[in-house]
């Protein structure tokens, strides 16, 4: 074992394979005896692919590289492929990225649109689609004006003839009920359909309402009435029971957890397992499932707080946990066939693997579709869940990934610098599971701390909601707090300390190099948001222009208090240096909001700005990755003090503007 300073430890972890880290596995359905899903792909420019597994053990890209399977959907996408029938010769249809169309596939064919040619800029996008008869019913999100808010959302019923991609007409409308609602979901009997829907300034994890109506002989909706759901009241996912006529199944948080009911539509609801644990999670993706019903009263779940384990909920409200031991603490059901279930797994120092699951057997593993990579097992930190307490006895719960790696050790009585990551969202969590893009800093010698500050998602409504009205507050105290226990332990230096975030997470980064300067030496921010009173007034896409009534205050009624924890207006008090990257197609944090704050940087202040042409919000390309990991490296090693080997490098310098980390 070599002794080197912390930082300047020699790494098999290079940008290239913590960029191409594991392939986002999402979308998935069972096709006869085959399964599908589609997999992000940032060595093909960041496209969604979409491929079957079959049951000989290929993998095959089903489309080809052409094909990008992905839906604009209020920005952050939906499920954008259906299968249409059980047999795979039944084909498919899905939502291609360039055009935003739907197209329709059969067997032996090429892709043919079903949907009309977009008629006006931004065209219509379409997602959660659902077979009836000889149509497909779905969401369709519509720009009908100038203002991003002009947006009309509704159910309709496309024609799986290909009549209405020459004719718009052809295209039924069923009927809306919200301004943001999700796609249908039929009962098995066809009598019925059921959605959520919720309307500003509500986010769909503040309140939704669940809504049904009848189907008539001639597929046309009756009146919609409203069976669950409302203000404080956030359900995130329905299902039919598939043997049961009339009843459904709901993730929904009425006692501040989000726990699974059953409704039946001609009496009330009834709590299937109360637990303080969540079920799922927020609702940022149309489509989204976290349960599936099998049958015979039983839902397969994940359920958990700070990780999530797979079981089978029994009709008698009884739990029947798959034992993933230490290899696997971190599920994500996928999909079922009504008996097994294709699932993600991992664990702190365990990459994810595609698993299919029957819970029936004795050993309930039967197939691993795709293995986790183990390529660099030996140089993963063992990361674990730790509890800090504020100062006010709070709560801060983080996953501590401490430096190592087996081939180094640290100089005599040095502490390791020490990075706080600040996860995206801010509703949402972060997974103890092995990760490179967090192993390339720590096989180097940096800790990295990732906060589930108050606002995060997996510990109920209450602590989810400790942040409404204190963004910018809130985020900021917990990551300071959770870095100075680790300083408290003796576990950090106190004089190397950075933060990094992404979007949401830029927004804490900034946001805490003005309220605690004499903290944080560093930060890396990708894409933040820094201009919460523009954000607010028409700067950002429809789905989170009312985001901040709840996170800071209703606009413009809380201008002052906008004023006060906006990072745009204290960019002025920035003293660390920080490097920042921004996507120049980004729809969701303007580029423009990003170029007002480094107006306003101090001309003192060392820093980079990096920017990418064709990347949008959550950079996709493989090679713009690897730039932002070497850049973020090159910054912590210029402030921190060692020399990082086998990097390329951007200089800190002040005022400096890059379209792209030379490489």
């Amino acid at each position: 074992m070599r002794q080197a300073p912390f930082g300047a430890w020699v790494s098999p972890i290079n940008a290239a394979a913590a960029a191409a880290g594991e392939q986002r596995l999402e979308w998935a359905s069972f096709v006869g005896q085959e399964v599908w899903w589609t997999e992000l792909r940032p060595a093909e420019a960041g496209r969604s692919a979409l491929v079957r597994w079959a049951p000989d053990g290929s993998v095959v890209d089903v489309l080809g590289a052409e094909w990008n399977v992905r839906t604009r959907v209020m920005e952050y996408g939906g499920r954008p492929w259906l299968p249409l029938g059980a047999d795979p010769a039944a084909g498919f249809i899905f939502t291609e990225w360039a055009d935003q169309r739907v197209y329709r596939v059969v067997p032996g064919g090429e892709p043919e649109p079903i949907s009309p040619e977009p008629t006006r800029p931004g065209g219509a996008r379409y997602c959660d689609f659902a077979r009836v008869g000889d149509e497909v019913w779905c969401l369709r999100e519509e720009s009908v004006g100038p203002h991003v808010a002009d947006i009309r959302r509704e159910l309709v019923a496309i024609p799986l003839d290909a009549s209405a991609s020459t004719d718009a007409t052809a295209v039924r409308v069923l009927g809306r009920s919200h301004h943001f609602m999700t796609g249908p979901k039929v009962s098995p009997d066809g009598h019925h359909v059921c959605w959520l829907g919720w309307d500003h300034p509500n986010m769909p994890w503040d309140g939704t309402e669940l809504v049904c109506a009848s189907v008539d002989s001639e597929g046309r909706l009756g009146s919609v009435r409203t069976v669950s759901g409302g203000e404080g009241v956030a359900v995130q996912q329905v299902e039919w029971a598939p043997d049961r006529p009339g009843v459904l199944y709901l993730l929904s948080d009425p006692d501040g957890w989000w726990n699974l009911y059953e409704l039946d539509l001609e009496g009330g609801a009834r709590p299937l397992c109360s637990r303080a644990e969540e079920f799922g999670e927020a609702l940022w993706r149309i489509g989204a499932q976290w349960f599936f019903p099998v049958g015979g009263g039983r839902l397969l779940v994940t359920h958990g707080t700070a990780g999530r384990q797979l079981a089978v909920l029994e009709a008698n409200g009884s739990l029947k946990t798959i034992d993933g031991g230490e290899q696997y603490t971190e599920w994500a059901a996928l999909a079922t066939d009504g008996r097994r279930v294709l699932a993600t797994a991992g664990g702190p120092r365990h990459h994810r693997a595609l698993l299919l699951v029957d819970p029936e057997r004795d050993i309930p593993v039967t197939d691993v579709l795709r293995a986790a990579s183990t390529t660099y097992v030996r140089y993963l930190s063992p990361g674990h869940h730790e509890i800090f307490r504020s100062d006010e006895g709070e709560a801060v719960h983080t996953f501590v990934y401490p430096p190592y790696n087996p081939d180094f050790t640290a100089s005599d009585g040095e502490l390791p610098p020490y990075v706080v990551h600040v996860h995206g969202g801010p509703t949402t969590r972060s997974h103890l599971v092995a990760d490179l893009s967090i192993a390339f800093f720590t096989s180097r010698g940096i800790g990295v701390v990732d906060v589930q500050y108050g606002g995060s998602t997996g510990f109920g409504r209450r602590y989810r909601e400790r942040l409404r009205g204190n963004w910018g507050v809130v985020d900021v105290d917990d990551c300071a707090t959770a870095i100075r226990g680790l300083v408290g332990q003796g576990a950090a230096d106190p004089r190397r300390l950075g933060i990094r975030g992404k979007s949401a997470g830029g927004w804490t980064s900034a946001a805490s190099l003005i309220a605690e300067p004499d903290l944080y030496r560093v930060a890396a921010m990708y894409y933040p948001l820094l201009d919460p009173e523009g954000w607010s007034d028409g700067g950002t896409h429809d789905f989170e222009s009312r985001y901040l009534d709840g996170l800071v205050g209703p606009w413009p009624q809380a201008a002052e208090r906008y004023a006060q924890v906006s990072p745009l207006r204290g960019a002025d008090c920035v003293q660390a240096p920080f490097v920042l990257f921004q996507g120049l197609d980004d729809a969701i944090c303007l580029p423009k909001h990003t170029e007002r704050f480094l107006e306003r940087v101090s001309d003192k202040v060392l820093y980079a700005y990096v920017t990418f042409e064709g990347e949008r919000h959550g950079f996709r390309k493989a090679d713009t990755l690897i730039a932002c990991l070497e850049a973020e490296l090159s910054a912590y090693a210029q402030v921190f003090g060692f020399d990082p080997p086998h990097i390329s490098t951007i200089d800190l310098i002040r005022g400096s503007s890059v379209d792209a980390v030379e490489r």
